[in-house]
């Protein structure tokens, strides 16, 4: 029964038969999750594992951290950071944050750096650990790394540093709109000497707020940019895209974007070299992205010449309209992709598929999204937002580990068995 061959007025109905003939709404997966368990939420019913990051430290040791967010006020916008010696096989709790949220981790002259915020939609923030992440710096005037008051915005996405400064990709909540139409995209940015934890050292640019024309769908909108450099030597900032269609859209994509398919629309901005603009053309900024309806990493590899992303590919892309079924749900297949331009992306490889090619609905409880990686040798490590039996898809509660090993020779072929098939 392929629900597309029906009226617009009997997809809801079908996608609705196509569900149940699927084992079922809301199925997790049985047994232990792939990967290495992290950290697991203490209270799964109302704290979720939110903004997995991870970093790699000059002596080799790694550094994962994640969130929480939630219905529980009490652990919501604590951050918790771990670290491990042996490759990843074993973690151990280094420290707890209180009043830190959607972060990057990074590694910046042997420091340890959180870039984030001080809570969600809250003053944009930077910390310092110079101990391996057991101790941090409080960020609590302009000089200690509070750095723009507002309502701000990020995901673990790249700091890149390139020509004399560092920088980094962050959205501002600019008015009550719904999400994602309330967020500007801007890239704020430093001298890559200075001290970052002195606000005066910042620069922003503009912001720019996603215009609901250049796209025809409910609530289009931006966030979670990655600042990388383009081939050139000039700077881009990468964004995802939220691009579900109302009852009344084309399926297909309009404007600039034209021609791409729904679900793999990304944008690209142009960033200025002085770090004070940031441009965007909807004729021609908008860019064929598979896995742009979720948060990715881009990271640039000097030994292949390519850049690589781990990517959430929406396997049934459907036509259905009804929320509850909708694409957007679909973070059940993770996908190494690369590209030589930023332009043109190969699907290299599955790394993780769970009901690969089945209609999937919010109440689903298995994902892996929001995925942060690092080069180690011939291998990528990555830490994942998991949900493995959480309250579901969205709302995880792990943090896994990850390593995709020899991931510049892998192929289709490659690819893991689906963990949904016994």
């Amino acid at each position: 029964m392929n629900p597309l061959s029906f009226p617009a007025s009997c997809r809801a109905l079908a996608v609705g038969l196509a569900i149940l003939a699927a084992s079922g709404v809301g199925r997790a997966q049985s047994g232990p999750p792939p990967g290495v368990v992290i950290a697991r939420s203490p209270d799964p019913d109302k704290a979720y594992i939110g903004t997995p990051g991870i970093a790699i430290l000059p002596d080799g040791t790694y550094v994962a951290a994640h969130d929480i967010f939630g219905k529980n006020d009490r652990l919501t916008d604590t951050t918790h950071v771990f670290g491990s010696r042996d490759r990843g096989a074993t973690w151990t709790h280094l420290s707890e944050i209180h009043g830190q949220a959607w972060f990057t981790l990074f590694v910046h002259r042997g420091a340890l750096y959180l870039h984030g915020t001080a809570s969600r939609y809250g003053n944009m923030t930077i910390r310092r650990s110079t101990d391996g992440g057991r101790t941090w710096t409080e960020p609590r005037d302009a000089k200690s790394g509070l750095l723009i008051r507002g309502r701000f915005h990020g995901a673990p996405v790249p700091v890149v540093v390139h020509e004399g400064r560092i920088w980094r990709a962050v959205e501002e909540r600019v008015n009550d709109e719904q999400w994602p139409l309330h967020f500007s995209s801007l890239v704020v940015s430093a001298p890559e000497n200075s001290d970052l934890l002195d606000a005066a050292n910042w620069t922003r640019t503009n912001g720019t707020v996603f215009d609901p024309k250049w796209f025809n769908g409910r609530r289009p909108g931006w966030l979670e940019g990655n600042v990388v450099v383009a081939p050139g030597g000039s700077l881009v900032n990468i964004l995802r895209v939220h691009t579900e269609p109302r009852p009344e859209d084309a399926f297909g994509s309009t404007g600039g974007a034209a021609g791409i398919p729904r679900y793999e629309v990304g944008a690209r901005c142009e960033i200025s070299r002085d770090g004070r603009q940031q441009s965007f053309d909807p004729q021609t900024g908008f860019v064929h992205f598979p896995g742009s309806q979720s948060k990715y990493t881009i990271r640039f590899d000097p030994v292949s010449k390519r850049y690589w992303s781990l990517i959430q590919k929406i396997t049934h892309p459907h036509e259905g309209r009804d929320w509850a079924t909708s694409p957007i749900h679909q973070r059940n297949v993770t996908m190494l992709t690369s590209s030589t331009d930023l332009r043109s992306w190969r699907e290299e490889s599955i790394v993780l598929r769970w009901r690969e090619g089945q209609i999937l609905s919010g109440s689903d409880r298995v994902a892996w999204q929001y995925l942060d990686w690092q080069f180690d040798g011939d291998d990528l490590v990555a830490v994942s937002r998991t949900s493995w039996g959480g309250q579901n898809y969205h709302n995880a509660n792990l943090m896994t580990f990850h390593r995709v090993k020899n991931f510049r020779n892998l192929t289709m072929a490659d690819s893991p068995l689906d963990l949904s098939v016994k």
